[in-house]
């Protein structure tokens, strides 16, 4: 009861956030964020009620199966953009940028918090040095979605961001297991090539191919259907199916054959939305339907961010300086790829700004950095760091970069003119249009019993 009552909490501070800052014009992802430190083990948690928001991080973590299920249903989304058509315009483009942005990002961070080491080495290793560097490629693709969506984004920049977020999770997966394994071979002393090179590669092959057959299976058990709400449930189930078999994980000698659940989800939508000719429709539909658990996962990631990691020093100095070496590292590299490759002017400009937030896969990263023992402490803790400072600027920044290039658009007057029509017939306020709101100080009497004279004219 207590669970349900805590989730049920998180999802209304949720939604009454989005209204609180409506005024302030932030994408309903920061809300979401907010909501969830309130609710969280640092500001209701700490009341000790059970049931009345999250009372220790244990609590949240319990809610781990909200989670998963989320970041299924966005990469199954994600994957929706790699339609054969569209990807024969940008496939190259998305291609490129999206590898040489990130291994920049990996190069910058790797450079700059080298030289931390140089100057503070009993602060950082260099071990933890590479580990955060190949930490840094990973882009959430959760937050940059919701703000696509909350906007209805549409464009030249949003058709390249999104193949280009897909593509940060397999490069990244390469360079954090090469990374990591250099990094574990300066901490132990030994050298694992198989854990360096074999294991991320099989990992993606094996993504690929589970992801593509349980999307084929899907797209022939749609056929036995007549109704589009029973082939959307079996859609449904398909992800929740899918997003449980990638986490299997299982060891053929030396080798240990994983899953990436991110990589999985997007190549089972990719391969759906190639080979059925409905996958439009259903694809929307469960969009509809997926809308209060994303913001019910936001909510959750909201709550797992640690406010404690400001109480180090050394934590905030180092976390400062890969949050600048990676958002340089993004930037830079998004710029030079796009130009090279011919792309429009705004999307060399502002594609960089759009691949900064960072979030689950980069904790995904963390974790398994934990096997450095102490070392992986420190890895996890500026992780946070840069998560949080990233997660509640990410969104807005996202949104600025697609309003600046022209992806998100003024709402046309006659769509205003008509929420404004549905209002009113319910009775509920409307709000005044900005250049009809009347002046009291230049139009009205201020006090009563004020006069106003005329000197001559008309008004």
């Amino acid at each position: 009861m207590s669970t349900l009552l805590s989730v049920s909490i998180a999802m209304l501070a949720g939604l009454l956030m989005t209204r609180v800052i409506k005024p302030l014009k932030l994408p309903d992802v920061t809300a979401y964020l907010v909501a969830g430190l309130l609710v969280g083990p640092y500001f209701l948690g700490r009341a000790g009620i059970d049931g009345l928001g999250f009372p220790t991080a244990e609590a949240v973590g319990g809610l781990d199966l909200v989670s998963e299920v989320a970041l299924g249903f966005i990469a199954f989304s994600i994957g929706n953009e790699f339609r054969l058509g569209d990807l024969r315009a940008t496939g190259r483009q998305a291609a490129v940028v999206g590898v040489f942005q990130a291994l920049t990002a990996t190069v910058l961070v790797d450079l700059a918090l080298a030289g931390v080491h140089l100057l503070a080495p009993e602060k950082l290793t260099m071990a933890q040095a590479i580990t955060l560097g190949a930490i840094a490629t990973a882009t959430a693709p959760a937050a940059t979605l919701m703000v696509v969506r909350q906007y209805k984004a549409k464009g030249p920049l949003t058709d390249l961001l999104l193949p280009i977020v897909a593509l940060d999770d397999a490069v990244g997966l390469v360079v954090f297991a090469v990374s990591f394994g250099l990094a574990r071979t300066m901490v132990s002393g030994t050298t694992d090539l198989v854990s360096i090179l074999a294991d991320p590669l099989i990992e993606i092959a094996a993504s690929l191919v589970l992801g593509a057959v349980m999307g084929w299976l899907l797209t022939q058990l749609e056929k036995l259907f007549n109704s589009n709400t029973n082939r959307l449930n079996m859609t449904i189930a398909f992800v929740f199916l899918t997003a449980s078999l990638s986490m299997i994980e299982f060891r053929v000698g030396p080798v240990t054959v994983g899953f990436s659940s991110l990589l999985v989800c997007m190549m089972l939508g990719t391969v759906f939305c190639n080979l059925c000719p409905l996958s439009g429709d259903l694809m929307g539909a469960a969009d509809k339907w997926t809308s209060p658990l994303f913001a019910l996962f936001f909510v959750i990631s909201g709550a797992q961010l640690e406010l404690s990691v400001f109480s180090d020093w050394a934590i905030v100095g180092v976390g400062v300086v890969y949050i600048l070496a990676r958002s340089l590292g993004k930037y830079a590299g998004a710029f030079a790829s796009a130009r090279a490759t011919r792309c429009a002017p705004n999307i060399c400009k502002y594609l960089g700004v759009t691949l900064l937030p960072q979030a689950g896969v980069a904790l995904g990263m963390c974790a398994t950095a934990a096997q450095l023992g102490e070392q992986g402490a420190l890895i996890r803790n500026i992780t946070l760091f840069a998560v949080l400072v990233y997660e509640l600027v990410g969104p807005m920044m996202t949104r600025w970069a697609l309003t600046r290039a022209g992806d998100i658009r003024p709402i046309p007057q006659e769509v205003q003119d008509r929420r404004r029509q549905k209002l009113q017939d319910v009775g509920a306020p409307v709000p005044v249009p900005r250049e009809k709101r009347v002046r009291v100080k230049r139009d009205q009497p201020a006090r009563r019993g004020m006069t106003v004279r005329h000197t001559g004219g008309t008004r």
